[in-house]
């Protein structure tokens, strides 16, 4: 007897694996926890590049305006050394007043007073403090210089006079004088001739010309004032 039987033998069907609670919660924050990661390093990366970046710019920066500041202050520096004012000249001191022509009175050392009298040997002596007079009237004295008392003379008290002749030229002014006469004699000879040739005058003139006049001669005493 035969049976046939056909037996469909199929191996039985795996159970469905299950996870546990546990395996559940670590698969569930691998996945963000590895995107966290990528993102946190993306981010890293670019705050590093941007750092990168910015410090070599600002390094850059820095150096240039230090550069263009150290130049521009040379500039200035050079600019005021040129644009330095010039020294300041000293004042020139003022040239001394020049001493006024004594007409009037000698001057002597250690005399407070001299009393010079000066006149002109004429047919009439005229005396007077001094005092200059002329024979002729178409020349005329403009300036009269007192003569220098003699120190030795001051002294020892010596009083006297001297007779001068002179010319007076076409310009006015007075040459070779000569002492006519003196009393002491060689006392105040030397006094009397530096005194005339400082004299001037109004030359005479004829013919519409001026011409010199000779053998003028004037008497000049020294007189020491006894006051």
């Amino acid at each position: 007897m035969s049976m046939n039987v056909s037996l469909n033998h199929r191996p039985p069907a795996a159970a469905p694996v299950r996870s546990t609670p546990r395996e559940l919660g670590a698969g569930r924050f691998l996945a963000p926890a590895a995107l966290a990661c990528v993102a946190m390093f993306s981010l890293f990366w670019t705050l590093h590049a941007l750092i990168s970046g910015t410090t070599g710019a600002a390094g850059n920066s820095e150096l240039l305006p230090t550069v263009d500041f150290l130049r521009l202050a040379k500039n200035f520096e050079l600019e005021t050394r040129d644009r330095r004012p010039p020294p300041e000249m000293p004042d020139r001191p003022e040239a001394p007043p020049e001493a006024p022509v004594q007409q009037m009175q000698a001057s002597a050392p250690n005399q407070t007073a001299i009393n010079i009298n000066m006149s002109l040997e004429n047919t009439t002596q005229v005396k007077a403090n001094f005092g200059l007079s002329s024979t002729d009237g178409e020349y005329l004295p403009i300036v009269k210089v007192a003569p220098m008392y003699p120190a030795r003379a001051q002294t020892q008290g010596i009083e006297g006079w001297v007779l001068l002749k002179f010319t007076v030229t076409e310009a006015g002014t007075v040459i070779d004088p000569v002492v006519i006469e003196a009393s002491p004699p060689g006392v105040f000879d030397e006094a009397a001739k530096k005194a005339v040739t400082k004299f001037k005058y109004k030359p005479r003139v004829e013919n519409g010309k001026p011409i010199a006049v000779q053998g003028i001669q004037h008497l000049i005493r020294f007189e020491l004032d006894k006051k």
